[in-house]
This record gives C-alpha cells, sequence and structure tokens, in this order.
C-alpha cells in the first residue's frame, strides 16, 4: 500500500511525536505531511531521516516562533495536503490533522490524542488564562473558537475510522463530535523503566508542576501525615505553591527536577505514585507501574484504563488533600495486596510492542471496520 501519515506540527518531541514515531516504525516507506517542522537537529533521530511535506504556514512570517498564532489558517493549511493515489493515509490528531480530505478510494484511519480542548470544554479556561475574557481581541478570539468548533465538528466524518487514546477520549469524541471510536492507548517504552526488587519507603510524585496538575494538594495532605515520607520530583511555574503547601513538613522532600536514572530508582523503591491530575491518559502513571509501583491516583479521565483498583492500586473521588488522605491511609493499610509483579505485568497492555500489534490489526481491518473493539 501507498501510505501517508499526517502529523499536526513539529516544533519538539513530546507525546504525540511519540505516537509518530510507531506510526514511522510500523509505515518505513511511508510519507510524512506537516503543517510546519520547526524540529531542533538534535531531536530529528526518530523521524528516520524523512523530510516532511509541509504546508503555506512554514513560509508564513515569524512561523518559526509563531505559529501556533495562525490557528485560524490551520483547517484551510490541512486540507490543501494533495493526497490523491494513497491508498491508506494515518492521521495522528489533536487540533486538525485529523480533518485532512481524501478520495473514496483512500482508506482514513485518526489516531486522536483530543478533540480541540481549548475550542470546547476548556475555552473559558483558556480564555482566563490568556487575559481575554474582555474587550475586542477577547470577542474575536470567542468568534475565532466558534468557527474552530464548527469546523472541528464538521471535518470529524472525514475519517473513515476513530481511534482515541484512552476511553476518556472516546467519550469526549462521542460528546462533541457524536463519533463512535476505539480505544488505543498509546505507546509506552517501559524498557526503561524496569521492575524494582529493593526495599520501599517514601511515596513519589514526579510531574512537571503545572496549576492543573494539583501537586499543592498532595503536598498539604502529606503535611498532614508526617509519618509518611513524600518526596516530589519536577519544576516548573506552580513550583511556588507547591513549595509553599510542604513548607514546614520535615517528611516531604522536594527534589526539583532530577536526571532520568534517578528518577527511575526513586519509581523503583516508591511504596506508591500519587496522581491528583485529570489527564487524558498518563505516560507517568504507566511508567510507575513498570518499575512495580502502585497508584493512588484521581478517578478522572485515563488513569481509570491504567489502575486495577485493588490490585495495582487506589482511586481517590476529589480533588481535595482530605480525599487523597483517605486513600493514602487505605492503601496503608491494604498494602500487601498490591504485588510490584502485579503492577509491572498490568504495564505491559501499554507497551510499545502492543501499539504495534494493535495498529497493523487496523490497518488489516475490511475498510469501515477499526478492528478493535469499540
Amino acid at each position: 500500500m501507498k501510505i501517508a501519515i499526517i502529523h499536526e506540527w513539529l516544533d519538539s518531541y513530546a507525546g504525540s511525536e511519540r505516537v509518530l514515531e510507531q506510526l514511522l516504525a510500523c509505515f518505513p516507506e511511508a510519507d510524512l505531511y506537516a503543517l510546519c517542522d520547526f524540529l531542533p537537529e538534535n531531536q530529528r533521530g526518530f523521524l528516520g531521516g524523512k523530510i516532511p511535506t509541509t504546508s503555506f504556514i512554514q513560509r508564513l512570517p515569524l512561523a518559526r516562533r509563531m505559529f501556533r498564532n495562525y490557528l485560524q489558517l490551520m483547517p484551510l493549511a490541512v486540507e490543501q495536503f494533495d493526497l490523491q493515489g494513497y491508498d491508506m493515509v494515518l492521521s495522528s490528531s489533536h487540533a486538525v490533522a485529523k480533518g485532512v480530505i481524501t478520495g473514496p478510494g483512500t482508506r482514513h484511519v485518526s489516531y486522536v490524542h483530543s478533540p480541540m480542548r481549548y475550542a470546547w470544554d476548556l475555552q473559558h479556561q483558556y480564555l482566563r488564562q490568556a487575559g481575554l475574557t474582555r474587550g475586542l481581541k477577547g470577542l474575536y478570539t470567542r468568534w475565532l473558537l466558534g468557527r474552530m468548533r464548527a469546523w472541528d465538528q464538521m471535518s470529524a466524518a472525514r475519517p473513515d475510522v476513530i481511534l482515541g487514546n484512552s476511553r476518556y477520549i472516546v467519550e469526549r469524541i462521542r460528546k462533541v463530535w457524536r463519533r463512535e471510536a476505539s480505544v488505543l492507548h498509546p505507546p509506552v517504552d517501559l524498557a526503561g523503566f524496569p521492575l524494582g526488587s529493593g526495599p520501599r519507603g517514601h511515596f513519589l510524585v514526579a510531574s512537571r508542576q503545572v496549576p492543573y496538575k494539583r501537586i499543592e494538594l498532595v503536598a498539604e495532605a502529606f503535611a498532614r501525615m508526617p509519618e509518611l515520607k513524600l518526596t516530589i520530583v519536577g519544576d516548573g511555574p506552580a513550583a511556588p505553591l507547591v513549595a509553599a503547601a510542604a513548607a514546614g513538613a520535615p517528611n516531604i522532600t522536594i527534589r526539583g527536577r532530577v536526571p532520568q536514572p534517578e528518577l527511575v530508582s526513586l519509581l523503583q523503591t516508591a511504596r506508591a505514585f500519587v496522581f491528583a491530575a485529570e489527564e487524558d491518559f498518563g505516560i507517568a502513571m504507566v511508567e510507575a507501574q513498570s518499575c512495580g509501583t502502585p497508584l493512588i491516583v484521581y478517578d478522572r479521565g485515563g488513569a481509570r484504563d491504567i489502575v486495577d483498583e485493588g490490585r495495582t492500586g487506589l482511586f481517590f473521588d476529589a480533588q481535595t488533600p482530605d480525599a487523597i488522605i483517605a486513600a493514602v491511609r487505605r492503601f496503608v493499610a491494604h498494602e500487601a495486596d498490591f504485588t510490584p509483579q502485579a503492577c509491572a505485568a498490568q504495564a505491559q497492555q501499554f507497551s510499545i510492542a502492543e501499539f504495534r500489534r494493535k495498529l497493523m490489526e487496523i490497518v488489516a481491518a475490511p475498510s469501515g471496520a477499526s478492528g478493535l473493539a469499540p
């Protein structure tokens, strides 16, 4: 088959690029398309030497630094890709990639990381954070997001098969696009997170410190449990808030960013990994389980796909210190029920090999079928 792979934009090696890396590994002869390509040379290795075909956005003024400001042009840009002659199109989409136009003889499978959050359920949060709740600029942005919602819903009819990266995203797809989708969890490189066998003495939070991660809630909870040790790894704009919540608590250690080998060691020696955010999926949770570490996590989003409650972790149902304390106490009372072997085995369903196997099943499935259970 002649295959095209469509990616939104290339400017860093992050979550969606890990999916792209596996698409390219499965189909090394495929042609690659992206709205723009400003990926640094030291991060291009996963492309295998491919030079993507880019859109007119690549050549617009100041695009290297400000290409996201051309959001209103991205639907037009992605529709300009000439995909005639391809048997299969695979799009990796969190904004507009799923909106490419294909002919009746081309099967389009779209892997959706999420519908455009800033245009749908997070619109008001986005406007507040950007200072766009008032004035003419705010009014224009609301109008633009309304246009983007209309195009987003209309173009959602174009893929033949839609895949969501978790059950949570599949539900969002059903809600905003009125399309059915199947779950294909993203690939997680488990080789770098081997099962630990040593003693476990602390609880762990490892995450970029941004407001929605709610790390300060975990710090506040453990400040009220002085007999339990907590290590917090990571940095970011919410670091002062986290430090304030942990101030004066001798059982809480804040490490900032640490090298990868040190992070793995901390995961392998943790009694449990605590996570208070609502994530679309949650790769960090899978990496922790791969190290044999149970999870104590907020009962929303992709965590529901990752945790086997009572065997590899526990949920708490509110983003409050009291809810976290209750879950940690429950974990401590039943800690013997959570074995490192069970946690590591749970993580295997999210491996790179499993992602590739399921993806190949999808490609081989009859036209109109995903090859996976909904």
